[in-house]
């Protein structure tokens, strides 16, 4: 359902951001995303989006080609990026609607969609409010809102967790299980292997662009008996407590 098919992506002249990476997410998966700050984990997401264009290799999303199918591919997918302040002058309600006729959501089936997720979020007092005047919390729960209205097959989420409180985060989570539940797949992007080890049925580690490890939590660890997923995580991406790197 979300593929990426060795794409490589290159900043500048030489600067490769992403090598030769490859990986599938099939119905019913969530896949968590891991790897340190500047390990290409945005711009992955951003090639599989349409944001930018790969330098070789391709990602499909639902069977499209997102360069060759881009209206098709992004017709697939629910794509919430890593800043949540975007169109600050909206209320949140104006923003739904906004991203809702883009996917031309029916009034009906947007109103109950949104209204619930609302509800769950704990947003629905506050809808009517212009979102400059959010916490940064409150915008990711509204940006997370409207990019599940329209309710496609695939969620493609850059760190989607970022600000929120443990009761939306928990909201979230409950979300991405019943999506993949009803047969869809979900891409999130994280920092923390905990995470990814309640709630997905593997993850993908790069680092520098490139691929480290795929495979489920309990693998990792069976692998690396003895360490804790911080220790693990810490290794595999070149840091060490005992050189005091952090």
């Amino acid at each position: 359902m979300i593929t990426a098919d060795h794409i490589s992506f290159i900043y500048g002249s030489d600067h490769r951001a992403v090598d030769d990476l490859s990986f599938h997410i099939k119905k019913g998966e969530i896949a968590g995303f891991a790897g340190p700050n500047g390990a290409g984990k945005t711009t992955v997401i951003k090639m599989l989006t349409g944001v930018l264009k790969p330098a070789s290799g391709k990602a499909v999303i639902n069977g499209h080609d997102i360069v060759k199918e881009p209206l098709e591919a992004k017709r697939s997918f629910a794509y919430v990026a890593d800043n949540p302040d975007v169109l600050l002058q909206l209320t949140g309600l104006e923003y739904i609607n906004f991203i809702s006729d883009i996917y031309k959501v029916p009034e009906d089936e947007r109103k109950k969609r949104a209204m619930d997720m609302a509800e769950r979020f704990g947003m629905q007092e506050s809808l009517d409010t212009p979102m400059r005047e959010y916490s940064h919390g409150m915008r990711q729960k509204l940006m997370i809102i409207a990019a599940l209205t329209h309710n496609p097959p695939a969620w493609i989420l850059d760190e989607p967790m970022t600000g929120l409180d443990p009761s939306s985060a928990y909201e979230l989570k409950n979300l991405m299980k019943e999506h993949a539940a009803a047969g869809n797949s979900v891409l999130f992007s994280t920092h923390v292997l905990e995470v990814a080890e309640k709630l997905c049925d593997h993850i993908i580690i790069i680092n520098h662009g490139r691929d480290l490890y795929q495979g489920t939590v309990e693998e990792l660890e069976k692998k690396n008996e003895g360490m804790d997923l911080e220790q693990i995580f810490l290794n595999m991406t070149g840091y060490s407590r005992e050189n005091g790197d952090i």
